[in-house]
């Protein structure tokens, strides 16, 4: 007789396992199975004429144990046994870990192996790459049924965990027992929720970059999950109008007014974290918003004070330089901060001033006239031929002054029932044959938009001019007063002829008389 598999049999629980027992020589044998020690024999046997199975389906871990195969024939028995053993490793470990890994909290990884048996056989390790973390073994905890086993372990999460891997590997190692696998291992990447941290921005080309090229603004973090990236410009309230995409912000075309102080802040959702990093750009350019300006005007009353700024903005540094042109004579000025101050405004001040702004990128220049007004001064009056002079005779006036704007000039002559204000042509003026109602006190006022000035003048007419040419008409005018003298004669002879009748004598009666 024999029994197959002779001896001994390795079988996984849950399997199919069949015992043959059958033998030669033998008509009609009788066949009987057992277990030591009578245990039941967790299966079903079946006989047909030489040979007798026992069919375990499925096998399970009560079937641990030595199977005794018995055939009797004609009296005479024989037996053979065969040793049952049993193991089950059917899965891979599982694997996992608490919900929301953060880094810097602690973090607890639990591999667990279903259905294994025997365990007191079992070795389970938990490994970081190639790191043990943790290992355990079973030994002593025996049972006669599958288990499933457990090991957990806790570690505090570190940023650089993020990405690695956790093993767990399960070694069902039982000495003399051939069957594979032995080892069965499961693998998960830690996805360690951190960040933001060592947040900051790279800006290409640079922090210095020439207006009207483009610039990009990088903001880079160290995030798990990726952090929500917000752009704004330091001192503005809203959020930064250029081109942002996830976490770059893009200036195509810089200008001046794009410098400044930009921030991102990045949020990551998870961990409810909140970082920021700013960086200063700097456009650089020629002088921009140059101005020229003059307080309180360009245009001042001598004595007043007035100052001239020049002010621009760029970078680098405008260099600013103010100049006095007087017609090819060039004068630098001396500014602080861009400023010039002319305490008292005299007329040699007015003229042009020009400001140049310059840097290495370019230069520009503005001007302004400044004019400073002045009152009539150092006034000279000149009088042709004299203030002496004779009936008939012309007399030229002729003034001259220093002031800014022009003057204006009246000649009047003092104490006139009527004001007779006497024309002037470029600062002259005329008086035609005088006479002596002519003579008397002229007043000369000299006056612009500042001020004024007074000049008084003496005119006298005295005595007649005579010429040969005026012989005529003398005797003319001696003619005409004889013609009305005679006639007055008579009337006086006629008056005082009636006088001596009435005996007296009224000559404004006669001359009503006569009229």
């Amino acid at each position: 007789m024999e029994v197959i598999p002779a001896g001994r049999v390795v079988a996984r629980i849950g399997e199919t396992l069949r015992l043959t027992c059958n033998t030669t020589g033998c008509a009609l044998p009788k066949f009987s199975w057992r277990t030591q020690m009578d245990y039941p024999l967790g299966g079903k046997v079946y006989n047909d004429k030489t040979y007798s199975t026992l069919t375990m389906n499925p096998v399970s871990a009560e079937n641990y144990n030595d199977y005794l195969c018995t055939v009797i024939c004609n009296k005479e028995k024989k037996e053979k046994s065969v040793k049952v053993e049993l193991y089950s490793f059917p899965s891979d470990p599982v694997i996992e870990t608490t919900a929301s890994l953060v880094v810097g909290e602690t973090a607890t990884v639990i591999c667990e192996v279903h259905d294994v048996f025997p365990a007191d056989h079992l070795e389970l390790l938990l490994k970081k790459e190639e790191h043990i973390l943790h290992s355990k073994t079973f030994e002593g905890d025996v049972s006669t049924k599958t288990e499933t086993k457990t090991v957990a372990y806790s570690f505090n999460l570190a940023t650089e965990d993020n990405g690695k891997e956790i093993t767990c590997v399960a070694r069902l190692q039982i000495a003399g027992m051939d069957f594979e696998p032995k080892e069965r291992s499961t693998s998960l990447k830690l996805n360690a929720n951190f960040g933001p941290q060592n947040t900051f921005i790279n800006a290409s080309p640079g922090n210095l970059s020439m207006e009207g090229h483009s610039l990009k603004l990088t903001c880079v973090t160290e995030s798990n999950p990726p952090a929500q990236v917000f752009w704004r410009k330091y001192l503005e309230k809203e959020t930064v109008q250029h081109f942002v995409e996830n976490n770059v912000l893009s200036i195509p075309h810089a200008h001046f007014t794009d410098s400044g102080q930009y921030i991102c802040e990045v949020i990551n959702p998870v961990t409810n974290k909140t970082e920021k990093a700013s960086v200063n750009i700097v456009i650089q350019a020629p002088p921009k918003n140059t101005t020229l300006t003059v307080f309180p005007s360009s245009s001042v009353k001598e004595g007043e004070s007035v100052t001239i700024s020049c002010t621009a903005t760029g970078v680098p540094a405008v260099q600013i330089i103010l100049e006095k042109k007087t017609g090819d004579v060039i004068t630098t000025l001396k500014t602080e901060d861009g400023k010039y101050t002319i305490d008292k405004a005299q007329l040699k001040d007015a003229g042009k001033y020009e400001c140049t702004f310059t840097n290495k990128f370019g230069n520009h220049s503005l001007d302004v006239e400044l004019d400073v007004k002045v009152p009539p001064q150092n006034i000279t009056v000149l009088v042709y031929p004299s203030e002496n002079v004779k009936e008939g005779e012309n007399i030229t006036i002729v003034c001259s002054t220093y002031s800014n704007p022009p003057s204006q000039m009246i000649l009047k002559k003092v104490n006139q029932e009527k004001e007779i204000i006497l024309p002037v042509v470029n600062g002259t003026f005329t008086l035609y044959n005088v006479t002596k109602n002519d003579t008397g006190r002229y007043l000369l006022d000299v006056f612009n938009e500042v001020g004024n000035n007074i000049k008084v003048i003496e005119i006298a007419v005295v005595g007649k001019l005579e010429k040969p040419d005026q012989i005529m008409p003398l005797i003319i005018a001696f003619s005409c007063v004889t013609a009305v003298a005679i006639p007055v004669v008579a009337i006086l002879i006629y008056v005082s002829r009636k006088a001596k009748i009435n005996g007296s004598y009224s000559l404004v009666k006669a001359l009503r008389l006569k009229v």
